[in-house]
């Protein structure tokens, strides 16, 4: 199993500077798909995951273009070969 993390710009820095980090493994939820990142990139975890490991309100985390708030939260289902995209909400003026 493989799975595309889309890194956001803001995030990069703490992911090697990609944009995209594929991982490879099996992952049945959203859960253990963070997990299979925070291997490749830790420093990503603490801007996702709060000290308790739920995700902080101002991100969002999108399986496929489906947001987990929606589909289970982090037990969100995980098929092989999704593109998971981490979006930090965007403020300003």
């Amino acid at each position: 199993m493989s799975l595309v993390f889309v890194i956001p710009g803001p995030l990069r820095e703490l992911a090697g500077n990609r944009a995209e980090v594929r991982v490879k493994g099996s992952a049945e939820s959203a859960s253990k798909a963070l997990s299979l990142l925070w291997a490749e990139c830790p420093g990503v975890r603490d801007r996702v995951v709060t000290e308790i490991g739920e995700v902080r309100p101002h991100v969002n985390i999108f399986i496929d273009g489906e947001s987990i708030r929606f589909t289970g939260g982090l037990q969100s289902p995980v098929r092989d070969g999704a593109e998971i995209v981490i979006l930090p909400a965007l403020s300003g003026g």
